[in-house]
């Protein structure tokens, strides 16, 4: 018979004192290194010789040699920091008791047995399953953060702000992350499970969840469906048939339900700040510190010499050649935890991207690399640092190339233009901090010069230094007889023409005739060209030191049908000045789709209706139909809404009422993505402030 009439896991109280109130589910979870509660409640009172032991367990071989399993005493006072249990009270058969997790022990579900000795009989009961989180909260964890402040942004908010654009417009995305709603923190801990680590060696795999490093390094893997059943499918190419549209989701939680009600299927599709968003969630949600990075014209150097080559041929359309590219953005991830295999001056920030880009130990996986060691220029540590390095570091060489003679000229080298407005959400708040000077230091200052040669040095050995290494060799070359830049002149809006002005200036002291072609293409965000758009070449002759503005003129008709939600278009013109090397003017222009509102209508209060209004405006001379509203927002709504919305005339106004039902207080934020056949991906955000 079993000793045991029940356990009182003490949830609210132990919830309350681990910081894992706000998780919607209802079993216990606990974060490491701290106390929790149990009240047990005995068949009859425990003889004076009886002895109780407990038993907790993780994973699917627990052993103690791997610290997955732990067997310890019921005792008057814990003493040591493993495992241990500690007598609070008894009163006639109940047993108050205090257990005490280490600060390492791994993370994940626990089965917690107790056997009780006494009389000459034993017996052993299971007492049930509790889950055990990294601990933020506590300075002998890994992953302690000290900053009130910054520990609830980074660990305990459930939505956020993802820069994206493009370095001269950048752009805000919302994501709702949600570690808190229902069955999130079961899928993330399935996330582990899945990973081919825990497949090829389960009881290791699990023995390492005491590592922040190891976990953030197998979710960066796990996170994309490349090499394993993982939870996003990425795609770039601009056809997204078969799947959702990278920029219709508004959050992970979504994303994270279908993997799981797939049987860990990759979800179709994601892009970099799919990954990102998803990425964060699972971080937050294990108790991990973490946030969402961008970096502007990121480089994605496949060849490690820091260095990306861009190519055009002669008439100014851009080639698909090489493997190299510049990505307008890229969103990554930081997580913040002790490097204790680097050294303590490179704990804090360490950066993980989810995003397939390049294999590492021959899986996509990437990081954690230490932001810190990024910016010593230190390539040859762990983990992933020549390519995260160059992401922000790399020259970006222009060539062109003739295709009729097979020819390469080098145009241009550029040391400046890659990783720009490195950037996340401030603390608090949804306005954009930069942090680039923690990625490298200030542009073209001395020590910026010495890291980049030092970081070449360590990844080109052979190669030789001095006066002619690649940055100095860009200051060698000819210098240009004519500079060239495109400016904007007008509104840039999807349904509109693009108006801009090719300015053409003669540097010398002698006249010029310049040839000029010029082509506009639909692009991906990552340089992806999708289509031609628009083509023109002329001729001009510029007096010395005069300056010319030719204007450009891109119809709506011409670009409507080949324009991607990215809403990007890259201009390039090409000016050739007979025996002189190619000038390459170029500029990637992002249209502004219309905008969506969203009203709340009345006032929002906890387990009370609120309604909602969405306004939409179509500003174009045809209809648009196949329109679908998509809405979510942790403590706002549980799960999403769908709602079908009529086609529109011509410049007709669209309003939709929807309710939400808000469950936790506070400000809120509720996302909506308004899609139809002429705009994918329409976003707009709303601060709800729930009363209580």
């Amino acid at each position: 018979m079993s000793e045991i009439q029940g356990i009182d896991w003490q949830t609210t109280s132990n919830r309350q004192a681990h910081h894992t109130s706000k998780f919607y589910s209802k079993e216990p979870i606990m974060r490491r290194g701290q106390l929790f509660s149990i009240t047990l409640t005995l068949q009859r009172s425990l003889s004076p010789r009886g002895s109780v032991t407990f038993t907790a367990s993780t994973g699917p071989y627990p052993s103690e040699s791997a610290k997955t399993k732990a067997v310890f005493p019921l005792s008057n006072r814990i003493s040591g920091t493993g495992w241990g249990a500690q007598l609070l009270s008894t009163k006639d058969n109940v047993l108050s008791i205090s257990i005490l997790s280490p600060a390492n022990a791994p993370i994940g579900r626990y089965t917690l047995t107790i056997q009780i000795s006494s009389q000459g009989r034993d017996s052993t009961v299971k007492l049930g399953t509790f889950i055990l989180l990294f601990n933020p909260w506590l300075q002998a964890d890994d992953v302690f953060m000290g900053n009130h402040a910054e520990r609830e942004e980074y660990v305990q908010e459930d939505a956020g702000i993802i820069f994206a654009g493009s370095a001269n417009r950048i752009s805000m995305i919302g994501w709702n992350y949600g570690q808190f709603e229902d069955g999130i923190l079961n899928i993330c801990l399935s996330i582990l499970d899945n990973s081919l680590n825990y497949r090829r060696d389960p009881a290791m795999d699990v023995a390492n969840r005491s590592d922040p490093k190891y976990v953030g390094r197998v979710l960066s893997a796990m996170i994309n469906g490349n090499d394993d059943n993982g939870v996003v499918s990425g795609n770039w190419s601009g056809n997204y048939t078969g799947g959702q549209h990278p920029r219709n989701w508004n959050g992970s939680v979504e994303i994270l339900k279908e993997w799981q009600r797939s049987g860990f299927r990759p979800v179709r599709y994601g892009q970099c700040w799919v990954f990102a968003g998803t990425l964060n969630t699972v971080l937050r949600s294990f108790g991990i510190p973490s946030r969402v990075i961008t970096n502007f014209n990121s480089a994605h150097d496949t060849d490690r010499n820091l260095s990306v080559d861009v190519y055009y041929d002669p008439i100014g359309q851009p080639l698909d050649k090489g493997s190299d590219s510049v990505w307008n953005f890229h969103v990554w991830n930081e997580a913040w935890f002790v490097r204790t295999d680097l050294g303590p001056s490179f704990n804090g920030w360490q950066v993980l991207d989810a995003t397939p880009q390049e294999r590492s130990q021959g899986v996509f996986q990437c990081g954690p690399a230490s932001v810190i060691a990024i910016r010593e220029g230190n390539v040859d540590w762990d983990f992933d640092m020549p390519f995260i390095f160059g992401e922000v570091n790399a020259d970006r060489i222009t060539w062109i190339y003739d295709a009729s003679t097979g020819t390469m000229k080098k145009s241009s080298s550029d040391s400046s233009t890659v990783g720009k407005y490195i950037s996340t959400k401030a603390v608090g708040s949804n306005s954009r901090i930069d942090v680039t000077e923690k990625y490298k230091y200030p542009e073209g200052s001395s020590q910026e010069r010495q890291v980049f040669e030092k970081a070449l040095r360590k990844l080109k050995p052979s190669a030789s230094f001095g006066p002619m290494s690649a940055r100095s060799f860009a200051r060698e070359e000819r210098k240009p007889s004519l500079s060239g830049k495109f400016k904007i002149t007008g509104l840039l809006a999807v349904g509109k023409d693009v108006n801009l002005t090719l300015l053409l200036q003669n540097l010398t002291s002698d006249s010029k005739s310049v040839t000029v072609n010029m082509t506009a293409w639909t692009i991906v965000y990552n340089g992806t060209l999708v289509h031609e758009v628009w083509k023109d070449s002329f001729t001009l002759s510029l007096d010395p030191k005069e300056e010319k503005q030719h204007p450009v003129k891109i119809p709506y008709a011409l670009y409507e049908r080949y324009l991607k939600a990215d809403n990007m278009i890259r201009t390039t013109a090409v000016c050739q000045v007979t025996d002189e090397p190619e000038v390459v003017v170029e500029r990637d222009v992002i249209l502004d789709n219309p905008t969506l509102i969203l009203e709340v209508l009345n006032e929002a209060k906890v387990q009370k209706p609120a309604k909602v209004q969405m306004l939409f405006s179509n500003p174009l001379d045809e209809p648009v139909k196949d329109c679908v509203l998509m809405v979510e927002g942790s403590g706002l709504l549980l799960g999403n809404l769908k709602i079908d919305v009529p086609a529109l005339r011509p410049k007709e106004r669209s309003r939709v009422h929807f309710e939400i039902l808000p469950t936790r207080s506070g400000t809120k934020q509720l996302l909506a993505n308004f899609s139809c056949n002429k705009f994918p991906a329409i976003k707009a955000m709303l601060a709800v402030d729930v009363a209580k």
